[in-house]
């Protein structure tokens, strides 16, 4: 079905923890990029979102999701997308509802199941009639991708040849309840900071919706998503919302190539994230567990400045479109 050698993921010994890995990037890593050419995408519901791309007139075109709370200049983004298009690939990375630096305009913003958006930019994409699409997402951007594939199933548009996900939370409910451990607590103050800032600006242009009256007793994802995430996006509870749009239960209703890569060491993820049987996976997805990497780090200390995250999924895609 597609290319079946594994490429090793050996980092160096002061690598080999997943909290480093998981932090370097974010701290120390630089992507120089050409300016993109930015659009903004009008949405069904009059929202709004902003698409970067990348064009060098190819007919072959990658679409990049980023992560919670991330943007589509994250130096994971960037990285991914000067490999391909080192290779022969336009790049269209994308920002979810409120992402960016430009809040959007509904009391809604995005969630692990917001499919409808990323439906939106696949049809932009094809509409500018490229003879191929690669999907590609990292962590809640690679649960996103692969859900959209599930719910396509037999429906998929021919033109997209295969996807990509990097430390998927395809089990949102185990992934919170990670995330919610003492040993993980730098993690969810950062999150739960950026999303209080987002918060209280919607709350001032939709007061009677949103009140972050006491948002500082919050302390997991199991409040948060109760108190917003659930009832802005129509879902009963957190854990309806999690057990609706985690793309686990659906791998085995994807028809196209698909590569999920979740390291043994992230620290984002549930023992639930790592499925092996085919009966979860299906036949088009693979998961790949390197033994170290964390969460979107598998950091690599190559001459052209590529990770080996890049490196995998250029092997990887060169396997499902030539």
């Amino acid at each position: 079905m597609y290319e079946s050698t594994i490429l090793q993921y050996r980092p160096p010994l002061w690598l080999r923890n997943g909290h480093v890995q998981s932090v370097w990037p974010t701290l120390f890593r630089k992507v120089p990029m050409a300016e993109p050419e930015c659009e903004v995408l009008a949405t069904p519901d009059d929202d709004e979102l902003h698409l970067d791309w990348y064009r060098q007139g190819n007919d072959r075109l990658a679409i990049v999701s980023h992560g919670l709370e991330g943007h589509s200049q994250r130096p994971y983004v960037l990285g991914l997308a000067r490999a391909l298009l080192r290779e022969g690939w336009d790049v269209l990375a994308w920002n979810f509802r409120s992402c960016g630096g430009v809040m959007n305009l509904q009391p809604r913003f995005y969630h692990s199941g917001a499919t409808g958006d990323l439906e939106l930019v696949v049809n932009r994409a094809l509409a500018d009639r490229y003879q191929a699409l690669f999907l590609s997402g990292f962590s809640m951007g690679g649960n996103l991708t692969l859900l959209y594939l599930a719910e396509q199933g037999e429906r998929v548009d021919s033109r997209i040849c295969g996807a990509v996900g990097y430390s998927v939370p395809c089990d949102l409910a185990g992934s919170a309840d990670m995330l919610a451990l003492p040993s993980r607590k730098i993690y969810m103050q950062r999150f739960l900071r950026d999303l209080k800032a987002k918060m209280e600006k919607k709350a001032e242009r939709f007061p009677d919706l949103i009140d972050v009256s006491g948002f500082d007793d919050i302390q997991r994802f199991h409040e948060f998503d109760d108190r917003y995430t659930a009832p802005l996006h129509g879902f009963e509870s957190a854990r309806e919302y999690w057990a609706r749009c985690s793309a686990l239960g659906r791998l085995r209703d994807i028809r196209v190539p698909a590569l999920m890569v979740n390291a043994s060491d992230d620290p984002f993820l549930s023992p639930a994230c790592f499925p092996e049987s085919r009966r979860q996976l299906g036949q088009y997805v693979r998961l790949e567990a390197p033994r170290w990497g964390g969460h979107v780090g598998f950091v690599e200390h190559a001459r052209d400045g590529s990770y080996w995250s890049e490196r995998r999924a250029l092997a990887f895609v060169q396997g499902v479109a030539g």
